[in-house]
This record gives structure tokens, sequence and C-alpha cells, in this order.
């Protein structure tokens, strides 16, 4: 059952949320516009917030279920597991040839249902990271940051190693916008979007 739970929170991650919108609502391609990203934020820059905040919804909803699973259930999977192949297909979604987003709204929502606190933690840094540096995906790897200190220094909590890699997973994800930044050429925002 566990490893048909991490199968299903995988295809749940997978559904490519923002690819649809563009193709049902406005017969694009959203991965040909923008930033090329098949996330929230470019499709708030791309097809405006209505389309964008369905997207968000959505991404974080999967998320969310998809950690919820295993309590709905009453399976021995630890909702991380479940949370984390979610995010896994958010990124990489067979539906979608494997070109996903880059983590943080579906993280949003895994956070939410494994532990509540924190998730106010590492997006409470997310924002404040955005508002200082005006670059998103300065907050974006700082999610990652904030997950693996706390998983280090909290007494009795030590997925560190799912965090770790999930950590690598951001720079990973994001090569392209420190590419970027290291030419000069990354796009600062005048205020924070959500992603």
């Amino acid at each position: 059952m566990e490893y048909g739970l991490l199968i299903i929170a995988y295809l749940l991650g997978s559904i490519p949320t923002a690819l649809l919108v563009g193709k049902w609502l406005f017969q694009v391609d959203i991965r040909t516009l923008g930033s090329n990203n098949p996330g929230a934020t470019n499709t708030i820059r791309v097809l405006g917030k209505k389309a964008g905040i369905i997207v968000l919804l959505v991404d974080v909803g999967k998320g969310a279920f998809a950690t919820y699973l295993p309590i709905l259930l009453h399976s021995d999977l630890d909702p991380l597991y479940a949370g984390f192949m979610a995010v896994i297909g958010h990124c990489f979604p067979i539906f979608a040839g494997f070109r996903g987003g880059k983590a943080i709204a579906t993280t949003a929502g895994f956070l939410m249902v494994y532990h509540p606190f924190l998730f106010m933690i590492t997006f409470l840094t997310f924002f404040t990271v955005i508002f200082i540096s005006k670059y998103v995906f300065f907050g974006s790897i700082s999610v990652g940051f904030a997950m693996l200190i706390f998983s280090l220094f909290e007494e009795g909590y030590h997925p560190d190693l799912i965090f770790f890699l999930f950590l690598l997973l951001l720079f990973f994800l994001h090569r392209s916008n420190i590419r970027n930044y290291m030419n000069h050429t990354e796009l600062k925002i005048t205020s924070v979007v959500l992603i």
C-alpha cells in the first residue's frame, strides 16, 4: 500500500496545472511564454492574476492532498514521503514531458499538512528574502535552507536527508536563475509575487 501511495502522490503532483489552464482558457502553452516556467508566477505575469491564482491554489492543493493521503487512509507511510513525491511530480510531471514547475507552491501545500509551524517559518523566510533581495529565486532557495536548518536543530525531528535532497533539488531547478544572476541578467521584482 505504501508504494502505491507514493505513486499516487507523484501522479497528483504531476498534474500540470499551469499548462492546462493556459491551453484550456487561453489556447497557449505557458512553457513558451515569459520565463517558460509552468508555475503560478509565470502564469500571473503572462496570463493575469485570475489565471495565476487558479494555478497557485491547485498546485498548493495537490501538495496538501497528497500529503494527507496516508493519514486519510490510515497508512503507515510517513506523510513526509508522500508530500515529497508530490513535489517531485510537480517538478518532473509525467503528464507534461517531465517539464514542470519549481516546487514552491506544491511544497507550501505539503508543509501546511505535514508541519504547519515549519510552513510558517519557511514561507516567512521566503517572503522576507524576496523583500530584501528583490529576487524570487533567492526566496525559493531559502525555503530549502530553512527546512534543512529546522530539521537539524529541532529536537526529536530529523528528516535531514530528505530536506538536504530537497535543497539540492531547489538549486538544480533554479540553475538558470543562478546563471542569469551571475551574468547580471536575472530580473528583479518590484513587489513580492506568488510562485
